[in-house]
C-alpha cells in the first residue's frame, strides 16, 4: 500500500501562484510514477499533470501548460505541483495519485489516490 497526503491548498487571488505536496509512505517512492488531478464542483475528475518514476519525463494537460510545474523529491518521497498565474478555472480539489508504470491521463490505471486539497482561485 502507497498512503499520500496532499497539502498547500488554500483560497488565492487570479494570477496568484501555490505550490501543492504530495507526500508519500508506506513503500518505496521511487517504483511508482505519479500524476496529479483535480476535480471541480459538479464536473468529473482531471488529469492535470504527471511524472516518471525517475522525473526524467512529464506530462501536462493542454490547460495547464506553460503555467504548472510537476516535479518530485524521491529522497524526500515527496511530489510537488507549482501553480503560476492562477485562474478561476483552477478552482477544484487537487489529488495526487500513484502507479507503477502511468504518468499520463488515464485515471483507471491509478493505483493509489490522496484525499484531496482545496485550491481556490478568486478572481
Amino acid at each position: 500500500q502507497v498512503q499520500l497526503v496532499e497539502s498547500g491548498g488554500r483560497l488565492v487571488q487570479a494570477g496568484g501562484s501555490l505550490r501543492l505536496s504530495c507526500a508519500a509512505s508506506g513503500r518505496t517512492f521511487s517504483n511508482y510514477a505519479m500524476g496529479w488531478f483535480r476535480q471541480a464542483p459538479g464536473k468529473e475528475r482531471e488529469f492535470v499533470t504527471g511524472i516518471s518514476r525517475d522525473g526524467g519525463s512529464t506530462n501536462y494537460a493542454d490547460s495547464v501548460k506553460g503555467r504548472f510545474t510537476i516535479s518530485r523529491d524521491n529522497a524526500k518521497n515527496t511530489m510537488y505541483l507549482q501553480m503560476n498565474s492562477l485562474k478561476s478555472e483552477d478552482t477544484a480539489v487537487y489529488y495526487c495519485a500513484a502507479n507503477r508504470n502511468h504518468w499520463g491521463p488515464a485515471k483507471r490505471l491509478y493505483d493509489y489516490w490522496g484525499q484531496g486539497t482545496q485550491v481556490t482561485v478568486s478572481s
